[in-house]
């Protein structure tokens, strides 16, 4: 399915872009790793045997940096998945306006971008997979996460209008949207929420995180890796403009 594939995966160096690529380095694709930690990107790159690329994304320059040099290595690109984000957790009167031009420019242009870069490659090769990490942020809202929202928001209808201008070129596009997964990210933001609503650490998860899911525990980033692998095969090639969600059961309320 993936063997010899030419994949591009952002935020690789931990959590859910690292479980991709992982999952895919075992498929046999070959995996341009890309993140702005530089020192466990080139650990974790050099562990799978895979490439990669120091970049921050919220960078214009960088994005195109990053498919200039996969291009460059290997000729092509057949997929992209585009997980790179961060959080804050702050009411709007107090966020700080830097914040929300980096996150927008993190969680919604360089998705854009990349987009954008990849096309023409994957158009002339009449084949691509562009998966976008999305949440169900990009669904429903929560207090505190402006900026979060917005940007998924946004990428849920990068999504649609992308997938609808892929169709005749054979370029599937689609978003995954989870609930809170077991990552780096989600583990500094419990602090934050403890603060933002004012209850004890301890009480964030199953309060805040699981409250609205019907099975109450984390997801582990592996299980995102193998939905991400199944966007990517022949048995979802007319699955395109989805908003497919992982969330146990958040959205059913």
């Amino acid at each position: 399915m993936l063997k010899d594939k030419v994949c591009i995966v952002t935020g690789a160096a931990s959590g859910i872009g690292l479980a991709v690529a992982e999952a895919f380095s075992k498929e046999g694709a070959k995996v341009v790793m890309a993140d702005i930690n530089e020192e466990k990107l080139i650990e974790e790159a050099e562990r799978i045997g895979q490439e990669y690329f120091k970049c921050d994304l919220s960078k214009r320059e960088d994005c195109k940096a990053l498919v200039d040099f996969t291009v460059k290595r290997f000729s092509k690109v057949d997929v992209l998945v585009n997980i790179a984000g961060i959080q804050t957790v702050s009411p709007i009167e107090d966020f700080p306006e830097d914040k929300w031009d980096f996150m927008i420019s993190l969680m919604l242009t360089a998705p854009f971008l990349l987009t954008k870069y990849v096309w023409p490659y994957m158009k002339e090769q009449n084949w691509g997979r562009i998966i976008n990490l999305n949440s169900i942020h990009g669904l429903v809202a929560s207090e505190f996460k402006v900026a979060y929202v917005s940007a998924k928001h946004g990428l849920s209808g990068l999504t649609k209008t992308a997938a609808l201008e892929g169709g005749p070129y054979g370029i599937t596009v689609n978003s995954i949207c989870p609930a809170y997964v077991r990552t780096p990210l989600v583990d500094n933001q419990i602090d934050d929420q403890a603060k933002s609503h004012g209850i004890p650490r301890e009480k964030v998860i199953e309060d805040i995180m699981l409250q609205k899911a019907a099975i109450k525990k984390l997801i582990e980033p592996s299980t995102i890796a193998e939905v991400v692998k199944f966007l990517c095969s022949d048995a979802a090639s007319h699955i395109t403009g989805s908003t497919l969600t992982v969330d146990g059961g958040w959205t059913a309320n």
